[in-house]
């Protein structure tokens, strides 16, 4: 039997959203009243991000720890629910005792079914900023397009100042809703990326000129998946 790990806590409030995910798609595909095993390890945001920023090296020894945890405690793979840590993805995977489901891998899958070709990119700044979309995305003929500087700036801002700590703001979701429509008309993308997982519970439901590509339920459906047998 297939037990789901996650590394979670990276931001809490996402973390409960894979969760009511996971069980509410595993129950849709199964359809005999059973429930998913899965195990989380809510892990500590603050010591993630500043290992982000600082010391690449340190992030993936802690985040290949967490993994192992998982491990030991019976789960036979692993995701990490949030985009910012696959910065160390590739770092990981030699190192992981249990084979990691991917957000990033996940994306560029839904991304080429849609016949998607070029794609905003919105999240944290190391998201925003990292090479880790742009080299899966080309490898499946996509192209990973960041916002302009001040964009960058903003959405970041918004992102650690509001988004991590559970405040989801109308205003706020409106100054994203630009940022889209701006790299629409500037830089001709044909959807956007919401590669930061606290994202999509600001605009889930929100109007947007051009598709928005919820990375949590992609993430998601990968993960289910793997727990069916798919």
């Amino acid at each position: 039997m297939e037990i789901a790990g996650i590394i979670g806590g990276i931001a809490p409030e996402s973390t409960v959203d894979y969760y009511r995910s996971v069980v509410a798609r595993y129950r849709e595909r199964k359809a005999d009243g059973s429930y998913p095993p899965v195990i989380i390890d809510s892990i500590d945001m603050t010591r993630m991000l500043k290992l982000a920023a600082n010391d690449r090296g340190a992030l993936t020894d802690y985040l290949a720890a967490e993994i192992e945890r998982l491990a030991r405690a019976g789960a036979t793979f692993a995701a990490l629910a949030s985009n910012t840590p696959h910065l160390v993805f590739d770092e990981l995977v030699p190192r992981s005792p249990i084979p990691l489901v991917s957000i990033v891998e996940a994306t560029a899958r839904a991304a080429k079914g849609q016949g998607l070709r070029r794609l905003g990119i919105l999240g944290t700044r190391f998201t925003m900023e990292g090479r880790f979309y742009p080299e899966v995305f080309s490898r499946a003929g996509l192209s990973a397009v960041p916002p302009p500087p001040e964009d960058l700036g903003a959405v970041h801002a918004r992102y650690m100042d509001e988004l991590v700590k559970g405040v989801f703001r109308p205003e706020v979701r409106a100054e994203i809703i630009g940022v889209v429509s701006r790299m629409r008309a500037r830089e001709g993308v044909d959807a956007v990326v919401l590669a930061g997982t606290e994202l999509p519970l600001l605009l889930r439901d929100a109007a947007s000129p051009v598709p928005l590509l919820d990375t949590t339920q992609l993430h998601v459906s990968a993960i289910v998946d793997r727990l069916v047998g798919s």
